[in-house]
């Protein structure tokens, strides 16, 4: 991925962006004529943004729900050091598993908060005994179960 921080976004640029979060799977040619530009400097740009790395990439939004996954826990975690190599421990180990669908690395009381995707309270379980708790350096684990999603959105406020 190129360097980001250099990189000036222009108001096409940000129209383009607007766009590709609401529908990633339109034509080039609608998309030039809904930011006002034709297909070739659209495309330009476009490859521009994915260079850039802000357009890190496409994907179909899934519902969870829809797929058997119905349940989502946040977890927060506390490890029993907060050293880099203790850290970087927990993070990869996390990483390798699927039902883990965001990993943030805190401030404030806990160290880490996860939200994890799963089928059931037994699933979770599962989860729980032979995953989450077999982390060596793990002090504290606090899940919160959601009882159902207000908002989601995956569009930046551009």
């Amino acid at each position: 991925m190129a360097e980001t921080s250099n990189f000036v976004l222009s108001a096409i640029d940000r129209k383009i962006l607007r766009a590709l979060q609401g529908d990633g799977r339109m034509t080039v040619q609608a998309l030039a004529e809904g930011v006002g530009l034709s297909p070739s400097p659209c495309l330009r740009r476009i490859r521009q943004l994915e260079a850039a790395g802000i357009i890190s990439g496409y994907s179909a939004n899934v519902d969870q729900k829809a797929v058997g996954l119905p349940v989502s826990v946040f977890i927060s975690i506390k490890l029993e050091r907060q050293r880099a190599r203790e850290l970087d421990a927990f993070g990869a180990a996390i990483s390798r598993w699927p039902e883990v669908m965001e990993c943030y690395l805190m401030t404030g009381q806990f160290d880490f908060l996860l939200r994890v995707v799963c089928a059931d309270l037994e699933a979770y379980e599962h989860f729980l005994r032979e995953k989450l708790t077999q982390v060596e350096g793990v002090a504290s684990i606090e899940s919160s179960f959601s009882l159902g999603q207000v908002k989601h959105s995956r569009v930046l406020p551009l």
